[in-house]
């Protein structure tokens, strides 16, 4: 073999190693980190789009990236039903109708779409369900907010109380499944399924905690393996999976209890006191720490050792908490021992993920901005991505810079992936990639 080929196959070889898949909500272990390098640094809405497609309806789920396959799902809203209306919520024991619910008198379709992800092409969507949804949404958000999984061969579509839908990755549906009605106190399902050892696990937590459980369905089959019922009420939080030893551990988010299970069997573990807010946030995870926060209406965040038993409340395994410094829905990140926690203006406070210590509190993005969508990071920089379309890029490390605003030109309401040396990011109406041209 010559040398010119011998060295173009090290380079691809190379190159596909650096690829990264993007496969569930937040990424790779559901914690918004990618290991990808030489990633775009600018973009405008002229510059550094690779391709920008319209997406039908309304979706806040989050891109999802499978080698060259991008998932998402949305949600279509049709004419209004006489008649009909969400399912009746109660509230320290009267009945409650959230300001903002709006959406179940009318018809919807749910639809799960795959674009190629270096051209944009659509290359299949399946309507997974059409009908009057059982709640209530908040009217800012949408019906298809839960991000779907894959393991590469088959792909996880999970839209609360409508159902649970697996397709293979050429868009032939498989098998649906119901996880039971789930009440969202009218605010709509965000909790994205979690796939572990060929089974999909979903946190399904409902209004009053009669019927939260934690729910294990077989990814072939669609057929439960295991519940447990869950002593908390409605929460809108994705459970990660934590290395403990010898053991995995399925931590969860909870107002009243902070909870891990065995992800096999759906066993609980350890527990310890909750978060006593919305349960929103999707736990971090690294340098043998686990933290769990929410920011309303209550700040808190909650550092764990991982692989205790029973109730840990007030014990050594409880690290260190803070008050201070987080948002409504954006979930921290935890990026190289430093935890980064971002509340719903952008401003940033940097943490030692061990100790708590702060290492800056204050950092703020360059222009006034709100936020939905969660920070990213990789090769260095952290990506915040505003309600306006603004991606600010912040550098990495105990001190606050900002190396760089971009924006897509049009509102974002999710959290952007990274696969493949792209960006993607879901706006309001298209769906962009972002590469270096």
């Amino acid at each position: 073999m010559c040398r010119t080929v011998v060295l173009c196959l090290i380079v691809l070889s190379t190159t596909q190693l650096l690829a990264e898949n993007w496969p569930q909500w937040r990424g790779p272990g559901g914690q918004g980190v990618s290991r990808e390098t030489k990633l775009p640094a600018l973009w405008t809405p002229g510059q550094n789009i690779a391709w920008k497609v319209e997406v039908p309806g309304r979706g806040h789920s989050a891109p999802v990236i499978w080698n060259d396959r991008v998932f998402i799902t949305t949600a279509i809203e049709g004419e209004p039903v006489p008649g009909a209306k969400a399912v009746e919520h109660i509230d320290s024991g009267k009945p409650f109708l959230h300001p903002d619910s709006v959406g179940a008198d009318r018809m919807h379709t749910y639809k799960v779409l795959s674009y190629d992800g270096r051209t944009g092409k659509l290359l299949w969507e399946q309507a997974a369900w059409q009908g009057v949804p059982f709640d209530n949404r908040h009217r800012k958000s949408s019906f298809a907010s839960p991000s779907v999984a894959t393991d590469g061969t088959l792909v996880f579509a999970y839209f609360g109380s409508e159902g649970v839908f697996a397709y293979d990755v050429s868009g032939k549906p498989v098998w649906k499944a119901s996880v039971g009605k789930v009440k969202t106190l009218g605010l709509g399902a965000a909790s994205s399924p979690v796939i572990h050892e060929g089974l999909v696990i979903l946190q399904c937590d409902d209004d009053e905690g009669k019927d939260s459980a934690i729910v294990a369905l077989e990814a072939k089959t669609g057929r439960e393996r295991w519940r447990t019922k869950r002593p908390v009420q409605v929460s809108w939080s994705t459970p990660v999976l934590v290395s403990a030893g010898a053991r995995t551990e399925l931590v969860t988010n909870g107002s009243e209890w902070i909870i891990a299970y065995d992800p096999a069997t759906g066993k609980e573990l350890w527990r310890t006191k909750g978060v006593a807010s919305n349960a929103i946030h999707t736990p971090v995870v690294g340098n043998g720490v686990v933290v769990v926060s929410a920011g309303f209406p209550a700040k808190k965040t909650i550092a764990i050792k991982p692989g205790g038993s029973g109730d840990v409340t007030g014990t050594a395994l409880i690290l260190w908490t803070y008050d201070k410094g987080t948002a409504y829905v954006v979930s921290p990140i935890h990026y190289e021992g430093l935890l980064y926690l971002v509340n719903d203006r952008g401003v940033i406070t940097a943490l030692d993920v061990r100790t708590g210590e702060v290492k800056y509190e204050g950092g703020r993005v360059p222009v006034p901005a709100s936020f939905m969508g969660s920070p990213i990071a990789a090769d260095g920089r952290i990506l915040m991505t505003s309600e306006d379309g603004d991606t600010f890029v912040i550098k990495a490390g105990p001190k606050h810079e900002v190396i760089a605003t971009n924006s897509v030109g049009e509102p974002v309401y999710t959290t952007p992936a990274i696969s493949n040396g792209r960006i993607y990011v879901r706006g309001e109406r298209h769906l962009f990639a972002i590469a270096a041209m």
